[in-house]
């Protein structure tokens, strides 16, 4: 179909329906690459995500999962078009990508493209989309089973970087690279069995969105993306219009970085709002550190994408119009914009930390949408070893804390905020095929701060090795610096993690730490709590008798 389109004559009823259309497309990717994964991590800790975008690499179309990933996925797919012109890419041809100084974000997520043809095209036809997901793997191969070592000083010692490479041509697989991916991980058949689950949600994707062309007409359909994008941008530019102009500034910290572990890392934003558009200013955050907490730009872009939807209005359409109205300066050797090959492999704690920070910046022009800060922690926990019966595995774990308490609401407890969306593995999943036992999950009660609202509270996980030798990785925030309250409200309870060995020695764990288990010791992790809003003394009876009937609160802490 050659007719122009020009946004002016689009049906506005078509446009909405092919939004949903859209949408609908990215949640069944979604749904295909849930079911298809290998890894416990993706099949109970959804720790993945897909989405849809437009030929120039503009976000289209995300499903319902990590804001982390689809963020993150803007800058992988601008390298992978780089490195390969749509001109040479033909139906079928699938693309990956990892390496953080590529256009990644940390080595175990990998990032999955394929090109999407307008009907009946072939190689040198119109490329009117793309499809792509991404999967935190397993285990990508360096210092310590499960890719997340604390105390990496380079990329080098993550794991296996992969640049922008073809992973299928014409639907063919590489057998070169699947054969050197192989021999780079503990667990081979996971991790390639999670890869091909990418593949076909991406399949999946093309598939559908090349069926949805053929029935509107590439044409027409390419100029209702070009609709949605201008509509969401306008209704964001909106938003902000609301929010009075000024520089807005906030800082919060991380605990440390890994290596150096009495030195906290600072986190500085200033928020300008000039009439319709957002400008975020890093400088005065902390240089680049030795250890993993260092976050290249598309993970702070990914922090700044996933704030500026908090602060608008949840009825917008989220798509590249979106985030059209931010700019970001990031200092160049900052602990936002590091110098290869500093060490980024944590660097998840670090956009949460900046999602928070970013939000908290307006807390005071926008009280009645700003919420005192949560936890801003997924304690991610990983074991390494062999079963009894000499099998080789690697499981992990994601731990969350509480969110912070709003105007007229609790916090809510034990949830992921800030640009991350993922859940922890049941008991069930974590003791199914590994020699790991998890002996207790609960409420960890007082650990929301005090508030006329209550912050949300954190958790308590026990963990049992089974067998000796363990590798155990424990990444945690908030043991040193508490999420704090807002307008009078108190902060939350910090985190705090042990090791009960079975020899009855019992070790603090200093926030980060790669170590080694024995049968029969045990890890406790209490997470942090999130901040109270208001003043205590503005807090109900019947609310603070509800705390105390539900355990949440102790009589000695009920005020």
């Amino acid at each position: 179909m050659t007719t122009d389109f020009s946004t002016d004559s689009l049906d506005p009823v078509t446009v909405e329906v092919t939004r949903h259309r859209l949408e609908g497309i990215a949640n069944e990717m979604q749904a295909t690459l849930l079911r298809s994964s290998f890894s416990p991590i993706v099949k109970e800790g959804l720790d993945a995500s897909a989405g849809l975008f437009t030929a120039d690499g503009q976000t289209l179309a995300q499903s319902c999962s990590i804001p982390i990933h689809l963020a993150t996925l803007i800058p992988a797919l601008k390298r992978i078009i780089e490195t390969f012109p749509p001109a040479t890419m033909a139906p079928d041809d699938t693309y990956v990508l990892n390496d953080p100084y590529c256009g990644g974000t940390h080595l175990p997520d990998i990032a999955v493209v394929q090109p999407v043809f307008a009907p009946g095209g072939n190689q040198g036809s119109r490329i009117i989309a793309y499809a792509a997901a991404m999967t935190h793997h397993q285990d990508m191969g360096g210092l310590s089973a499960g890719s997340v070592p604390t105390n990496a000083t380079e990329i080098f010692q993550e794991g296996l970087r992969i640049p922008p490479l073809k992973f299928r041509d014409r639907g063919v697989v590489n057998a070169t690279l699947e054969a050197m991916i192989r021999q780079n991980v503990r667990i081979p058949d996971t991790v390639m069995g999670d890869i091909h689950a990418q593949v076909s949600a991406c399949s999946i994707g093309a598939r559908r969105l090349a069926e949805l062309a053929a029935r509107q007409g590439d044409n027409a359909l390419t100029a209702i993306f070009a609709e949605l994008l201008d509509r969401s941008e306008r209704m964001t530019r909106l938003a902000l219009s609301k929010i009075p102009d000024g520089t807005y500034r906030a800082v919060d910290w991380l605990d440390n970085d890994g290596v150096e572990l009495d030195k906290p890392i600072r986190i500085e934003v200033a928020v300008t709002i000039r009439g319709d558009s957002i400008h975020l200013d890093f400088t005065g955050s902390s240089p680049q550190v030795r250890g993993p907490l260092n976050c290249v730009p598309s993970g702070s872009l990914a922090g700044a994408c996933y704030a500026v939807r908090a602060l608008t209005d949840p009825r917008i359409p989220t798509n590249g119009g979106c985030f059209r109205p931010i700019s970001l300066h990031l200092p160049e050797g900052t602990i936002v914009n590091p110098r290869e090959p500093a060490p980024v492999n944590a660097r998840t704690s670090t956009i949460k930390r900046i999602t928070g920070t970013i939000i908290q910046a307006l807390a005071e022009v926008m009280p009645d949408r700003v919420p005192a800060p949560s936890a801003g922690q997924m304690v991610i926990v990983a074991f390494g070893g062999r079963t009894p019966e000499g099998k080789p595995f690697v499981t992990g774990d994601l731990i969350a804390g509480g969110s912070g308490a709003a105007r007229g609401s609790d916090g809510v407890d034990v949830i992921e905020t800030d640009a991350s969306n993922c859940m922890n593995l049941p008991a069930e999943a974590a003791e199914m095929e590994t020699p790991i036992r998890l002996n207790r999950v609960a409420l960890r009660p007082d650990s929301g701060g005090d508030g006329e609202y209550r912050g949300g509270l954190g958790t308590i996980r026990e963990y049992e090795a089974l067998v000796d030798e363990l590798s155990f990785t424990h990444r945690g925030e908030r043991h040193y610096s508490a999420a704090q309250g807002l307008f009078g409200g108190e902060p939350g309870a910090m985190s705090r993690s042990v090791i009960h060995r079975a020899d009855g020695r019992v070790e603090e764990i200093p926030s980060k730490i790669v170590t080694r288990l024995n049968k029969g010791d045990r890890v406790v992790i209490e997470t942090a709590g999130g901040g109270g809003y208001g003043e205590p003394a503005k807090r109900l009876a019947a609310a603070r008798a509800a705390d105390r009937a539900d355990g949440k609160v102790s009589p000695s802490a009920s005020g």
